[in-house]
Formats: C-alpha cells, sequence, structure tokens
C-alpha cells in the first residue's frame, strides 16, 4: 500500500494538506516498508490555509502527486481539498497532533496484519480496483 505523509520538517506529520512543503511517499506492507520519494512544492499557504495570491490553485499539483497513493497522513485539511483528494481515490486522515513517520508507518503496517479497520479496507480494495469499478452494473 502507498502512503503519503504532509511533512514539513520530514520527521513528522506536522502540515496542513495545502501548507506543507513536501509530501513523503512509502510503500508499506505488513512486514516491512520501503522509503518511495519525497516531493516537494515552492507554492504553498501558510498554516492556516490561506493562499498568498487569491485565484491560484495550489492544489492541483498536490493532488496530483497523491497519484497511486491509498492514504494522505496530514494536520489538517479544508473541505473543498479533501473532496478532492477523495476523489483521487485517496483516503485523507487528519491527525490530532503532529505525530513521528515512523510512527504512523508502525500503525499503518500494524493494522495490515491484523484485521484492518473498514476504512482501511475499503482505502485497500479502491488501490487495487480500476476504472471498472465505476461502471454501472443496473
Amino acid at each position: 500500500m502507498r502512503i503519503a505523509v504532509a511533512t514539513q520538517d520530514r520527521q513528522r506529520v506536522d502540515a496542513h494538506f495545502a501548507s506543507a512543503r513536501t509530501f513523503l511517499f512509502y510503500d508499506i506492507g505488513p512486514e516491512d516498508h520501503t522509503f518511495l520519494e519525497a516531493v516537494q512544492f515552492d507554492c504553498i499557504s501558510d498554516q492556516s490555509g490561506n493562499h498568498k495570491e487569491d485565484g491560484e490553485d495550489r492544489l492541483s499539483a498536490k493532488v496530483a502527486a497523491l497519484e497511486g497513493s491509498s492514504l494522505l497522513f496530514c494536520r489538517a485539511i479544508g473541505g473543498p481539498a479533501a473532496a478532492r483528494v477523495v476523489r483521487a481515490r485517496v483516503h485523507p486522515i487528519k491527525l490530532p497532533a503532529d505525530e513521528a513517520i515512523a510512527d504512523v508507518i508502525e500503525r499503518v503496517r500494524t493494522m495490515l496484519k491484523g484485521n484492518p479497520p473498514p476504512w482501511l479496507r475499503k482505502a485497500l480494495r479502491d488501490g487495487e480496483a480500476g476504472d471498472e469499478r465505476f461502471i454501472d452494473e443496473d
């Protein structure tokens, strides 16, 4: 399973989706994980989610970077941004406090080993399904 984490310091999930300077991507399985890549963003919002210049689309690059990911861990995400992330078939997860990336990875690995919660099972199914899942069977 490919996950993304929004980070400022590359050590913790400590960034709002729109203000994240970096997304780190990992491939996580029940027994191990692999760092895949870091994607940097120049055009960001401040921590409150406000854009420096109105009218500029700062979210498209971030949503596009999530392609192929199942989960996004961040500190906060606004409603419209969350809707775009969900439409990209990525499940956003807001953490209540800054958390070490290593701890987030370990928590996902533990969930994958046991009986994953319903939201994780859905993310796994959605990640494995192709466009055929949108075909109406009626």
